[in-house]
């Protein structure tokens, strides 16, 4: 896997610049994946994260976004507005967790 540079830490990526590594991530480093894609992390966004990084911890997969919905409680429309575009997507990568199954 290839290893990248973010923030001064060094991270394993897969082609899509999803890290691979669980334990890689850091709260901090989450501030640096959403400034790289045009996010300023709020506390909602953190708790959306927090909740995919616990569910992947249990479930060993990275949440869908109806997961995210039906069992974090965070409806669609604020996940579309707090993670613009493709939420599932940018969820994952902010979470520092695999893009989730189905998602292209």
């Amino acid at each position: 896997m290839p290893v990248t540079t973010i923030n001064g830490s060094s991270v394993h990526v897969d082609a899509e610049g999803f890290l691979t590594s669980y334990d890689e991530w850091t709260p901090e480093l989450a501030g640096s994946l959403a400034e790289a894609i045009g996010i300023d992390l709020t506390d909602r966004h953190r708790a959306v994260v927090d909740f995919l990084r616990r569910d992947f911890v249990e479930r060993g997969e990275t949440a869908t976004l109806r997961r995210v919905s039906t069992v974090g409680g965070f409806p669609t429309k604020e996940l579309f507005t707090l993670f613009p575009t493709k939420p599932a997507k940018k969820m994952a990568y902010v979470a520092g967790l695999p893009k989730p199954r189905g998602c292209v």
